[in-house]
């Protein structure tokens, strides 16, 4: 479970600093990560959002860290760690089942590079991420 956790952890921690580097001016993987229909955006974050979004996958990053390497029998935070474990699980796996028009497996949207992004990685690494959110909860 060890190497499934750091895993996860390093994957959060890539996935923040992408959105760091959107919102300082990079380019590169920005046209595949965000959602368009007819050619238009339907998502047009700002650099602050696209910054709060990198520092939150950090957080959960290290939430994931905590939920496999702390050592709960004396660290009192234990229901905060659980309960945060239980909604990453939940808010990951609604994310890859999405939201029926343009994210997620049951998406509407299906012809553009973003959704064939989605369906082949986004979503299933989504999914991924709530099942192992549920693991690392699971034994605390």
């Amino acid at each position: 479970m060890n190497f499934i956790a750091i895993s996860t952890i390093f994957t959060l921690i890539i996935m923040g600093l992408f959105h760091f580097y959107w919102a300082f001016g990079g380019k590169i993987g920005l046209d595949k990560a965000l959602p368009t229909k007819d050619g238009k955006l339907l998502l047009k974050p700002s650099k602050s959002l696209t910054i709060l979004v990198g520092i939150v996958l950090n957080s959960f990053a290290y939430i994931a860290y905590a939920l496999q390497f702390y050592d709960f029998t004396v660290n009192e935070n234990r229901n905060f760690y659980l309960y945060s474990g239980i909604f990453l699980s939940t808010i990951f796996i609604l994310r890859a089942i999405g939201e029926f028009n343009a994210v997620g497996f049951f998406k509407k949207i299906k012809d553009t590079e973003f959704a064939i992004y989605d369906t082949r990685y986004f979503s299933p690494l989504c999914l991924i991420l709530g099942v192992i959110f549920a693991m690392l909860t699971y034994k605390v």
